[in-house]
């Protein structure tokens, strides 16, 4: 297994349709987004070129592949207003391991560590993230690569029935 990670200078057409994919995806969407209600878990959402270009003005994004098949995509931002700790030089990351044969082989702590080398070449020395409190697989891998948490959002997203929290981590490099 070959795990290749490629950032994304021009987005295509073929990378937008798996991300719509991946974003409509009943069993991800409550993994990726979050959701007020049982009526927005539900929502559709729609990705577009144009949206993706944009996001490339404000944010780093890497392609993740496996075997040549992108099974991921991750993504920083540095000091957007949703910090729970506005210290200055911070990133905020993400992580989607959209296809289900790339999950629990090792691929998102790979992919963090080199997320968190980019990070660190670029001159930033703090990563902040969110994870919601249901994602337990996902609070794991993140203690595990030193991160700690720093605070709670109550109520943050809607879930099986009821409103959970988006739990803050934070990691000094």
């Amino acid at each position: 297994m070959k795990t290749e990670i490629i950032k994304l200078t021009k987005p295509t057409a073929q990378f937008v349709e798996v991300l719509n994919r991946w974003e409509n995806d009943r069993e991800l969407i409550p993994l990726i987004r979050p959701n007020k209600s049982r009526e927005e878990l539900e929502r559709r959402e729609t990705i577009t070129l144009e949206g993706v270009r944009e996001r490339l003005t404000y944010q780093q994004i890497f392609q993740i592949f496996v075997n040549h098949e992108m099974i991921g995509e991750m993504n920083y931002m540095v000091d957007p207003p949703h910090l729970l700790k506005q210290e200055p030089g911070t990133a905020w990351i993400g992580i989607t391991i959209g296809e289900p044969d790339g999950r629990g082989k090792g691929i998102g702590y790979e992919a963090i560590q080199h997320l968190e080398e980019q990070i660190y070449q670029q001159g930033f020395n703090r990563i902040e993230l969110g994870v919601f409190e249901f994602n337990t697989n996902a609070q794991k891998l993140y203690r595990k690569l030193g991160y700690e948490e720093i605070g709670r959002l109550e109520d943050f997203t809607y879930w099986q029935g009821k409103m959970w929290s988006d739990i803050r981590m934070e990691k000094y490099l």
